[in-house]
């Protein structure tokens, strides 16, 4: 598979890197020397950077005042993001406006995507369920106001849908504007309800997530939701969901080649015996075998965005290869750091050095992916489902 990028990705990579090339990850305090949340909002002026270089409608078509491009320029972009710990919901707003784009209806589309396309409006996702570990969509529920009318009538009627239940965890949610949640309905179909922060039947209590950074618990209590906005769209809630696994992958990446580079630049400079500690085999074969691992991580990544960029058909549906990308990012990341901390020795350990604050982010990166057993499931009865033979 040529994974050569387009010079439009590469120009959302140059264009990233250098809006990037200003953060400091040791501007902001460490999670373990504050009591609560590291700040009450992302970086907004980093927002605003990203919006005047157009990199928050990287998904969006010409008409909503976007550039058209796909999961791969995400990523690209993501990627250089997580090496310097970008506190921006970049991901979460990118992915959410893509699903309206792709899903959504007309009324919705012009209501949402220019101004998320601009950085005035910020989306996010609740994706975590009720505990963390339970499917998203089965922990809120959906019923239309009138007893359950047809589709088609509902939406032709302008009608209501009624949300309730709870969302773990869900990222940026007191600072978004607007959170897009998944819902099941009474005939097992699952929806996605673009629901305001501010809103009758909708609350927020905090959470603080590894990295000290401010997560919400959503509580929907007979949350009235108009019938425009609300996906209701086969297959919408799967591909947004791939999107945003996918897309932790490439900030897994980025964290991780950091976190390395870091290593080396580190094992480089301390002397041990009158030579850098870099040049001694143990040191040097666990750095490589964390190489190892970026690439395994990165090749995954790409398989992984251009099954959903490009839609290809493909043996295995195309979240075979999102839960290998998965596999590889949550094992990996943690590897990283892990070698990282141990070869770093007792400053690696330091809380005011930047290295502790990748290993949150790190934590928190893996936490969200889950574990690569379950992910290894996942791929073997998709295998069982659809034999390579």
């Amino acid at each position: 598979m040529d994974f050569t990028f387009t010079e439009e990705q590469q120009a959302a990579a140059e264009a990233a890197r250098g809006v990037f090339a200003g953060v400091e990850p040791d501007a902001v305090p460490s999670p373990s020397l504050v009591p609560g949340a590291v700040a009450d909002d992302f970086d907004r002026a980093l927002w605003a950077r990203l919006a005047e270089a157009d990199l928050l409608s990287l998904l969006l078509d010409a008409r909503h005042g976007g550039a058209g491009l796909d999961a791969i320029a995400l990523c690209l972009v993501l990627r250089e993001s997580a090496k310097v710990l970008a506190r921006v919901p970049l991901l979460e707003s990118s992915a959410a406006a893509a699903a309206v784009q792709a899903y959504g209806g007309e009324e919705l589309k012009a209501a949402l995507l220019a101004r998320a396309g601009r950085g005035e409006t910020v989306l996010t996702v609740a994706a975590n369920g009720r505990t963390g570990h339970d499917p998203a969509e089965l922990a809120v529920t959906a019923r239309q106001d009138d007893g359950g009318t047809a589709r088609s009538s509902e939406a032709e009627s302008g009608g209501e849908w009624i949300l309730d239940g709870v969302q773990t965890a869900v990222p940026w949610a007191h600072t978004a504007d607007f959170v897009l949640v998944p819902a099941h309905t009474t005939t097992d179909r699952t929806l996605l309800a673009v629901v305001p922060r501010v809103h009758p039947g909708v609350g927020l209590a905090e959470q603080i997530s590894t990295t000290g950074e401010r997560l919400g618990e959503l509580r929907l209590e007979s949350a009235r939701i108009a019938a425009r906005d609300v996906i209701d769209a086969e297959g919408a809630w799967e591909w947004l969901r791939e999107l945003l696994a996918t897309g932790t992958c490439a900030l897994a990446l980025g964290l991780g080649e950091r976190v390395l580079a870091m290593t080396s630049e580190y094992t480089g400079k301390r002397e041990q015996f009158g030579f850098p500690v870099a040049t001694f085999q143990a040191v040097a074969v666990q750095a490589a075998d964390r190489y190892i691992d970026l690439r395994a991580m990165e090749a995954t990544l790409w398989q992984a965005a251009w099954r959903i960029a490009s839609g290809a058909s493909g043996a295995l549906p195309a979240s075979g290869d999102v839960a290998v990308a998965k596999i590889w990012a949550s094992e990996g990341v943690r590897r990283v750091v892990q070698t990282a901390q141990h070869l770093h020795g007792g400053f690696g350990a330091d809380v005011e050095y930047p290295l502790h604050r990748y290993h949150a982010w790190a934590k928190h990166l893996e936490l969200s992916l889950g574990p690569a057993a379950a992910h290894e499931e996942t791929l073997g009865d998709l295998l069982a489902a659809h034999p390579l033979g």
